[in-house]
Formats: structure tokens, C-alpha cells, sequence
């Protein structure tokens, strides 16, 4: 089974599982999938509890699940979106230790692909 989360959609998860059935039943999915695509990894900045439960998850998929993870920062600046270096490098830990690590530094995918969307064109010509 493969799960595609957001960053965004995850914290919200793992935020209101206590509260709400629907959460729970996301996060079961997740956590019993093969593999789990988490997109726009450290786009915003984390507090503690959410950093936290994020940890608890990346703990659980360890050496359960296969993981690919999509981030524009770098594993570097993790601790500073993290508001803590211990939290970071226990999630780094996990992450990296069997990893593939794939360095897209061109210009965005989704840009480049969508270059016409910035040219000016009249439709009356």
C-alpha cells in the first residue's frame, strides 16, 4: 500500500488523532502502508508538539516502510524549523540511515514546466 501525505495535511493528522475518528483512521493507513510520500517536507517552521509527534511517526515507519520525503530545505536548517537540534538530528538519524539521497538543485519542476503561464499573449491576434 502507498500513502501520499503533504507536510501540511500530516501535522494536521497528527495534531486532532486524539480528537477525531477520521484522523485515526488516516493515520492507521499511514502507518501500515509500504510506502509513505510525504511532499513538502520543512516548508514552515514546526512547533515543539508538532516536531514531536512528526518524531513519533518517523520512529514508527522506521524499518516498517519505505519513505521518500520532498523538502527545498536542506537537512541542515531542519533544526531551526524544528525549534530543536535533539529532535532534528533524531529524525535525521532515522531518515538518513538507509537512505537514497536525490539532490534536484535546477530550477522547480513545476516552473519549468509551466513557463507559458508568464508570457504575455494576446488572445485577439
Amino acid at each position: 500500500q502507498v500513502t501520499f501525505v503533504t507536510m501540511g495535511e500530516l501535522l494536521s493528522l497528527l495534531k486532532t488523532e486524539e480528537f477525531t475518528r477520521k484522523a485515526q483512521v488516516q493515520l492507521n493507513r499511514i502507518r501500515a502502508s509500504d510506502l509513505v510520500i510525504i511532499d513538502d517536507l520543512m516548508y514552515m517552521a514546526m512547533d515543539q508538539r508538532e516536531a514531536t509527534l512528526f518524531f513519533h511517526l518517523i520512529n514508527h515507519l522506521y524499518e516498517r516502510s519505505s519513505i521518500i520525503l520532498t523538502s527545498n530545505k536542506s537537512p541542515d536548517q531542519w533544526g531551526e524549523l524544528l525549534g530543536d537540534e535533539g529532535v532534528a538530528m533524531a529524525i535525521l538519524d532515522r531518515i538518513l540511515h538507509r537512505a537514497e539521497v536525490v539532490h534536484m538543485n535546477e530550477a522547480s519542476y513545476r516552473m519549468k514546466h509551466r513557463q507559458s503561464m508568464f508570457v504575455s499573449e494576446s488572445v485577439q491576434n
